[in-house]
């Protein structure tokens, strides 16, 4: 065999495109690719080639241990019956559709990866398959697809300061104009390195926290939306660093307040049509939405040890703070795990969706992303019925009405979360059952290494990992 011949994980024609993109690539000074995929804890991790080697990337991937599906966030390792050893490796391929030339990190360019075994199967653990694979369930069941985007909120702070110590590099009340006429020129190249690569961005804005801010993209086929999110991240972290800033996406930097959430906002759709819009269920969803939207809620404890898998997840997931944290759904309800966003009167048919809250930043967005939709799908092929409303803080209910409601509250700790996933089949078979192990292990090494710290303790712990 020859560098020309791709082995069989490869896709067709990628060899030959490859190699008109090294071309191409080089003649704009890109000297690197950076190879980028997100690990089990939620830790994007890469590699980087030669752009003259993008082509031999292509037609035989570039090796990297599979021991990374049970890395913690603090690089040491768990293990499952079947991951953890140092034994075996993987082919890393680029997804050329996605390669982008990084706006902010000149000379080098990104693309996420798929991972397959040297014979040129799937990795059972690749969270990106994964999604793939349950997007094409659902297209090949019932006909839909989705649309979906993922907010990005990060607090920014001073670099050089004391130590690990979260200072902000900004001051001004939430939403303040203050806060943003003083990252007014980083904001600005932000937004200028996002057009450069293609990002829709819809939304940028300071938030509430001390030296946080958010940026909503348009939203995606579900791949591309996690894709997305992961660029976004890399574009945030250079642009900032370039102006001497340092930048945070854990779900908490302080023991104490609000902190960065992740919201995965999502639509079904069927030929054309948005299916959260022009029903005769409730604020316009059709019977499958509504039951889409059911079957999220019976399976959002399990879902937590996906969207929210980290210990310092749990600092943020507390109610009366916009977290979600209860079992509940309501009408631009931000209390609500569940937010029904109907959009405003004449564009309801392209902006209906619904918003997941207790999602952050430390969740791998693949998984997330498919372990949503796979418990959605599961609640549309029961016809599961839409319990009622929930306005208001849910922490406000009575213990009777929440329990006439169904209102209960997501697991505090993320052993519990574990327990919720253990027992929810439904999502450990979507997400096959070496991942499942995956996923388990890592969530209670996590747990481990959280034991006996205070809350400041554990946001400390994690507070640069994301």
């Amino acid at each position: 065999m020859s560098e020309s011949d791709p082995v069989p994980g490869g896709r067709p024609g990628d060899v030959e495109r490859a190699t008109a993109l090294s071309g191409e690539l080089t003649g704009q000074g890109v000297h690197g690719v950076v190879l980028a995929y997100v690990d089990t804890a939620g830790i994007t991790r890469v590699k980087t080639v030669p752009t003259a080697k993008l082509a031999p990337a292509a037609a035989w991937g570039v090796g990297m241990s599979p021991v990374f599906d049970t890395f913690l966030a603090d690089d040491s390792i768990v293990t499952t019956d079947v991951l953890g050893s140092p034994d075996g490796d993987l082919r890393l391929y680029p997804d050329l559709d996605r390669l982008t030339v990084l706006a902010a990190q000149p000379g080098w360019a990104w693309a996420p990866v798929d991972r397959i075994t040297q014979e040129g199967a799937p990795h059972p653990a690749c969270g990106r398959t994964v999604l793939r694979r349950t997007v094409a369930r659902a297209a090949a069941l019932h006909g839909i697809t989705f649309r979906a985007a993922v907010e990005i909120e990060w607090v920014v702070g001073r670099d050089g300061t004391d130590g690990d110590a979260f200072v902000p590099a900004v001051s001004g009340p939430a939403y303040g104009a203050a806060r943003q006429v003083e990252l007014s020129d980083c904001a600005a190249d932000l937004l200028a390195a996002l057009a450069a690569q293609g990002v829709d961005v819809e939304q940028f804005h300071p938030e509430y926290a001390a030296g946080q801010f958010e940026v909503s993209v348009g939203a995606l086929d579900p791949v591309a939306a996690a894709d997305h999110s992961v660029l976004v991240r890399q574009t945030i972290r250079a642009v900032s660093r370039r102006h001497g800033l340092r930048v945070s996406f854990a779900p908490a930097v302080l023991g104490q307040g609000v902190g960065n959430g992740g919201h995965l906002h999502l639509s079904a759709w069927r030929d054309g049509t948005n299916l959260h819009a022009g029903g005769t269920g409730r604020y316009g969803m059709t019977a499958e939405a509504e039951s889409f939207v059911a079957g999220v809620l019976g399976h959002l404890p399990a879902l937590t040890a996906m969207t929210a898998p980290s210990p310092t997840s749990r600092l943020r997931l507390r109610p009366s703070q916009w977290a979600g944290v209860f079992t509940a759904w309501g009408r631009e309800t931000r209390e609500a795990a569940l937010r029904i966003v109907t959009g405003t009167t004449g564009v309801r048919d392209r902006a209906a969706n619904l918003e997941v809250k207790p999602v952050d930043l430390a969740a791998n967005p693949y998984l997330a992303l498919a372990s949503v939709i796979a418990a959605g799908l599961d609640g549309l092929s029961a016809s599961a019925p839409l319990p009622a409303e929930t306005t208001g803080d849910p922490a406000r209910l009575g213990a009777d009405e929440a329990a006439a409601r169904g209102v209960r509250r997501l697991p505090v700790t993320l052993t519990e979360s574990v327990e919720a996933f253990r027992a929810d089949g439904v999502l450990r078979e979507a997400l096959g059952p070496v991942l499942a192990d995956a996923v388990i292990a890592v969530r209670l090494g996590e747990a481990r290494s959280a034991e006996g710290l205070d809350d400041d303790g554990v946001a400390a712990a994690y507070r640069w990992k994301y």
